[in-house]
């Protein structure tokens, strides 16, 4: 979260919160500093992903909104035999979107609360920084490229 102090950002090496590229005083390193990284992101740059999140989420809201028809009933005895596997086959496409919607939604939430809690652009498996590439195209992200890859690996 911005204010005028700075960016807030959750040390997960001692458990810390501490003011983005600022070292923790505990007893381990800030994750800032950790292997000689310097502050992972900028208030500037949080502000600008949290406004590409709340963009998207609006954007798939506006979307579901537009499509609360409900769903075309699967089996439907009117038609012939083609006709009823065309719309078993749309039935089953819009549960399909339906979800993957749900599922990103689910996704844009948690990044807006990862920017919340000072967690935003660092992996949650290996705990590095997470590249400005990869969090343009995806920011609701929540693992750095090297890990998703061996997650699908």
């Amino acid at each position: 979260m911005a204010s005028e102090s700075g960016v807030r950002c959750w040390d997960a090496a001692c458990g810390h919160t501490v003011l983005m590229g600022v070292k923790c005083r505990g007893k381990r390193r800030s994750l800032f500093s950790l292997k000689g990284w310097g502050p992972v992101m900028t208030a500037k740059d949080l502000f600008r992903y949290k406004r590409l999140l709340l963009a998207k989420r609006q954007e798939l809201s506006a979307s579901r909104a537009g499509v609360d028809a409900p769903v075309p009933r699967a089996g439907d005895p009117l038609g012939d035999l083609i006709d009823q596997a065309t719309a078993d086959a749309e039935a089953e496409l819009q549960v399909r979107l339906r979800q993957t919607e749900s599922h990103l939604l689910r996704a844009i939430e948690e990044a807006l609360a990862r920017i919340d809690h000072g967690k935003f652009g660092v992996c949650e498996s290996c705990v590095h920084p997470i590249s400005k590439a990869r969090l343009n195209a995806v920011p609701w992200t929540r693992h750095c490229l090297d890990c998703k890859e061996r997650e699908h690996g």
